[in-house]
């Protein structure tokens, strides 16, 4: 029935186009009733996007199941793989849908809000397997944000293609940046180069002191150091 849901949905939105295309329509060419279709799915927007629910759960246990002496950096390039095979699995609906969003606003905005859960699970892990180092939760974020842009970079440009090209391929090439970039490094971040100590100048004077005496004092001080 879902999958006779989603069939329907995409049948119709390029005969009608999304906006005009409702819920009842979907359910009525599918042979359902309304409850049936909100017991998949809470919003017509989720019918464009009826997988990503399952990968992300998927993409979670595959991170949870990581051990201590896994490369974290190799791990979350990983898992963005397994959203790249959800696409590979059926290509020409990942395009038809790739070409329904670029014309639907409210769509681009529904699917960032997607990338947004898959970057914010992977920052998620990161953040633990770096919880010992001080730039811990900054590199987190900053890798699981490049990951992510390395995925879309090569997904948005087998999707350009029509589906046609090795999407493995391309999704291996942007993640091998990242993991020349990030990868290699202890997670706890023994030898890390520390951050450098603030320079603070110390200037003592009386109130009275006429200010370009201050001045003086202070450029003598940088100065000195």
């Amino acid at each position: 029935m879902r999958d006779a849901l989603v069939a329907a949905a995409f049948q119709l939105f390029p005969e009608r186009g999304f906006e005009q295309t409702t819920v009842d329509d979907i359910v009525a060419l599918a042979g359902v009733g309304r409850r049936s279709f909100f017991r998949y799915f809470p919003s017509k927007e989720d019918v464009v996007f009826p997988d990503h629910e399952r990968c992300l759960a998927d993409m979670t246990e595959f991170l949870d199941a990581s051990a201590d002496g896994d490369d974290p950096v190799a791990r979350v390039c990983d898992a963005a793989r397994l959203v790249l095979r959800m696409y590979a699995e059926n290509p020409a609906f990942s395009v038809q849908r790739y070409q329904l969003t670029k014309k639907v606003p409210g769509l681009r905005g529904y699917e960032l809000s997607v990338v947004w859960r898959y970057e914010r699970t992977l920052a998620g892990y990161l953040r633990g397997r770096y919880a010992d180092r001080t730039d811990g939760t900054i590199r987190a974020d900053v890798i699981a944000a490049s990951v992510v842009a390395a995925h879309n970079n090569a997904l948005r440009s087998w999707l350009r293609g029509g589906g046609r090209d090795d999407a493995a391929a391309l999704t291996d090439q942007a993640l091998d940046l990242v993991m020349r970039t990030w990868s290699g490094e202890p997670a706890d971040g023994a030898g890390a180069t520390p951050p450098p100590e603030d320079d603070v100048v110390v200037v003592i004077t009386r109130r009275s002191t006429p200010l370009w005496r201050v001045v003086r004092d202070v450029e003598a001080a940088f100065d000195e150091n």
